[in-house]
């Protein structure tokens, strides 16, 4: 594949705003444009951006990861040379390949220790493998530390998911800025306001410095697929998609 810069795009929030169905609702939309390269990157331990898009995982890089850390504490050093050596191919087949997309788990460390080494292994394997992509979405945990620190340092779009809440809120900027200081390098931030009873909410919000890209009403629709553990990708058009398109537009995604 020719290596070019992706749009990468991760998204960031309280948890229980909604980010992992944004996220699913994103990769439909970039579906839609047809003929592009997209890479879905699950890095929130709990994996429910796989089961939004309606994958199953086997292996994680975080299984990956503890193989090399246990091989090592067992102390064969041509074991871990071994191993070392192919985490590029370890990688490329934990990547789930469906017919329009990929899918790229990483799963729950559950191997305490720093281990820096190994991680900035599999941090540069996965850079490397989102350069052959045209768009990559990350549905993050609460905060970007753990995107920043074991999977990429930079990307192009910094999304923020809340409701109306004022924890939710407090939580977004706070997000934007430890990313603003140097945690994570990114080009571009808005935040998109979910789950809301009317539009009129947003004007109660005070998002401070933080650019509103729009407000997604809460959807039934959505609501009764997540119920249903079905994957969103198969989500009729709606209100929902509609906005969330046009929201990327403005975001300069699509």
């Amino acid at each position: 594949m020719e290596t070019k810069r992706p749009k990468i795009i991760a998204v960031c929030g309280k948890g229980g705003v909604g980010k992992t169905s944004i996220s699913a609702l994103i990769t439909r939309a970039l579906l839609e444009q047809g003929n592009k390269r997209i890479l879905a990157i699950d890095a929130d331990p709990a994996v429910g951006f796989a089961t939004a898009l309606g994958v199953q995982v086997g292996r994680t890089v975080n299984d990956i990861r503890n193989e090399v850390i246990e091989t090592s504490k067992e102390g064969n050093r041509d074991d871990k040379l071994a191993i070392l050596s192919k985490l590029d191919y370890e990688v490329f087949e934990a990547m789930i390949q469906k017919d329009n997309y990929a899918f790229l788990a990483i799963g729950r460390s559950e191997t305490e220790g720093c281990y820096c080494k190994v991680n900035s292994y599999l941090k540069t394997i996965i850079e490397a493998l989102a350069s052959n992509f045209d768009y990559v979405i990350i549905d993050g945990e609460a905060g970007i530390e753990q995107v920043n620190r074991r999977v990429m340092e930079e990307v192009t779009h910094l999304l923020l998911v809340s409701d109306t809440s004022f924890k939710g809120i407090n939580v977004i900027k706070t997000i934007e800025e430890v990313a603003s200081g140097g945690v994570m390098k990114y080009e571009k931030a808005g935040v998109i306001l979910n789950r809301m009873k009317d539009e009129n909410e947003k004007d109660s919000v005070n998002l401070g410095k933080l650019e509103l890209l729009g407000c997604i009403l809460e959807d039934e629709t959505i609501r009764k697929y997540d119920i249903e553990d079905r994957s969103l990708l198969g989500l009729p058009e709606g209100r929902s998609t509609y906005v969330l398109s046009e929201l990327l537009q403005k975001f300069g995604m699509i």
